[in-house]
């Protein structure tokens, strides 16, 4: 495993902190798999310390959806707020509500919240309003549910042009009649001049959970395919382009899109289905490690089997980015029975969300917790949490 052993020293760097065993009387380095495992204990050793945030102010990579993130979220909130509904940690919460229709039973509904910062509001293929809604229609459908509901909540700047927030409006009307979800209430506040940017959304989703399933990243298996529904990045590069800070051209627009169509189709055609997560904020990497983390199984991906459209590639490339973490709005991430993942496959491509539905990895019993790729040059290297902010503000 020579050609792809230059991970170790990578590992090594980012995870002893300090730690590094002595090496006394200069005595000779560890085999290449001796080594390999020496790192993997590591990182292993150090996912399951307690999270505590180190930095004594927020930063921008506490929004990035990477390590910082994940940090805050268990160091601060879960614990905070732990209960049994919140410690899945996954995009909607299952919740069970007492009916009674004669007998009594339950409702599953699931219900979910996000907000939205993206920067600019508008940007080629969508804006701020249809994101907000795209986005909460498919962190309801990953969980199986079918969206219903949708709350708004606006945060405006004094002297944010009213014709603005009018479209903004407009696109979230269109987004959720395109979905199939009605906006039912809401809620506007307004702050000083400079003390925000221009316009901010909150929303609130709620969907009905009618299908007998418990989807779940904890609930991965060894064997199980990892799928994702079509090319990866193409938001996030589309924002990124869209500021003008960079001298940069390419055609590419944002996959802003409503996925609860595409997912009523795989949940409809494969009863093999375990989870689903669209890959937003950290991107594909974000999603794979934490199937490997909340099931304890390694993840082996192929880097020639990951679709990338050649316009985000060579943008990646230039930017020094890797696609696997950049956000993408309309594309999610699904793990499935091994022997479900060509009708998988098939019923992704029968939407046009999935037409370019790709088998990318799989899901494996050794090295648990891990993600590793297979390079386009026969090497292998970790996949880890995304570190810093190399996209702030993408949605």
């Amino acid at each position: 495993m020579s050609a792809g052993s230059g991970w170790i020293e990578e590992a090594l760097r980012e995870h002893d902190h300090g730690e590094r065993p002595e090496n006394p009387g200069g005595r000779a380095a560890l085999p290449v798999t001796d080594r390999e495992q020496q790192v993997l204990d590591r990182i292993d050793r150090a996912r399951r310390r307690h999270p505590r945030v180190r930095e004594e102010r927020i930063t921008m990579s506490h929004g990035a959806g990477g390590k910082a993130t994940h940090t805050l979220i268990e160091a601060i909130f879960l614990d905070a707020f732990r209960n049994p509904l919140l410690e899945p940690l996954e995009d909607a919460a299952e919740l069970r509500v007492p009916v009674s229709s004669g007998v009594t039973s339950e409702a599953r509904l699931a219900l979910t919240t996000d907000s939205y910062v993206v920067s600019p509001l508008f940007f080629p293929g969508g804006d701020i309003g249809d994101l907000a809604v795209n986005g909460t229609v498919n962190d309801l459908s990953v969980a199986g549910a079918t969206p219903l509901y949708l709350t708004a909540g606006f945060i405006l700047e004094e002297g944010f042009p009213v014709a603005d927030l009018a479209r903004v409006a407009a696109s979230m009307r269109d987004a959720a009649a395109a979905a199939g979800v009605t906006i039912v209430t809401g809620d506007t506040k307004v702050v000083q001049r400079g003390k925000a940017d221009g316009c901010y959304v909150n929303t609130a989703g709620v969907g009905v959970l009618s299908r007998p399933v418990s989807l779940g990243v904890a609930h991965a298996r060894p064997g199980d395919a990892i799928i994702v529904s079509g090319p990866i990045g193409d938001h996030g590069i589309t924002i990124m382009l869209a500021r003008g800070e960079l001298d940069i051209e390419a055609d590419v627009t944002s996959d802003t899109a409503p996925l609860n169509g595409l997912i009523a189709d795989l949940l409809d055609a494969v009863p093999g289905v375990r989870a689903m997560r669209d890959a937003t904020r950290g991107g594909v990497a974000t999603i794979l490690n934490e199937i490997a983390r909340a099931a304890d199984v390694g993840v082996l991906v192929r880097e020639d089997d990951i679709p990338v459209r050649p316009e985000v590639r060579g943008a990646c490339e230039l930017l020094g980015i890797d696609p696997m973490y950049v956000a993408c709005e309309g594309r999610l991430v699904a793990v499935v029975s091994g022997d479900s993942a060509d009708a998988a496959v098939r019923a992704l491509r029968g939407h046009p969300l999935g037409a370019d539905a790709a088998v990318i990895g799989e899901v494996v019993a050794d090295q648990p917790g891990i993600v590793r790729l297979k390079t386009a040059f026969g090497g292998t290297r970790i996949v880890d949490l995304l570190v810093g902010d190399p996209l702030p503000r993408i949605c």
